[in-house]
């Protein structure tokens, strides 16, 4: 008598040898490609740092703690003057010059803390340094223009003479600045520019001594008693 319990059994395990078969050749998922014709990517690597191709993020222009996002606070504000928008002027450059002297700042801290220990970095820090503190000036000047613009010499004059004591008024910016306050009146001497600009008046020479050459004596002979 057949065993119709035996040969459901048997039916069920040779359906499912062929497929228990067929999963043992197949490699490792993690072997697997889902797309054979695309490579599969690398590991990412870490970007070179010393190439000055590879931007980083203080870099760019959208950051504000840098240099060229100071600079495009000052493009932005020089528009808004050249359109008579002078409120967005002067906030656009109130923020520049706040970025510049902390650049600055930090620079010179930067500069301070690896002098006598990498005269390279230092010396790279000092320079940054001078330039932010240059456009730090930059847009103090150019905020002092626009407050006159808005006819608030008042405003103008201390942030002038800031200009005037950073730059030292033989430079060129410094020079603009003090023309800026002759214009509005707070000085009353106009500077040329040149170190020592009032000649010292010259002084009548003295009549020299003449000098008077000893003569020699004539030496005096004494006379002699005739002979008798």
């Amino acid at each position: 008598m057949v065993n119709f319990a035996s040969i459901s059994r048997l039916s069920t395990y040779i359906v499912a040898l062929p497929l228990s078969f067929t999963l043992t050749l197949l490699p490792p998922a993690q072997a697997q490609n889902p797309n054979p014709g695309q490579a599969v990517d690398a590991e990412p690597t870490q970007p070179d740092l010393s190439d000055p191709n590879n931007l980083r993020p203080l870099t760019q222009n959208n950051s504000i703690l840098s240099q060229q996002g100071g600079k495009r606070l000052m493009t932005e504000a020089l528009n808004a003057a050249s359109s008579r928008n002078y409120a967005v002027a002067v906030k656009k450059l109130q923020d520049a010059r706040q970025v510049f002297n902390q650049l600055s700042n930090f620079y010179q801290q930067l500069n301070t803390s690896f002098s006598a220990i990498d005269n390279r970095i230092a010396d790279s820090q000092r320079r940054k340094a001078v330039e932010a503190a240059d456009m730090r000036d930059q847009a103090t000047y150019q905020l002092a223009l626009v407050h006159r613009a808005q006819n608030q010499s008042e405003l103008a004059v201390p942030l002038l003479i800031q200009v005037i004591r950073s730059q030292n008024p033989t430079r060129d910016l410094g020079k603009k600045a003090y023309q800026q306050l002759f214009e509005v009146g707070f000085v009353d001497a106009p500077f040329s520019g040149a170190v020592g600009s009032q000649p010292t008046p010259p002084t009548t020479p003295r009549t020299p001594t003449p000098q008077i050459t000893p003569t020699t004596p004539t030496p005096q002979t004494t006379p002699t008693t005739p002979k008798k």
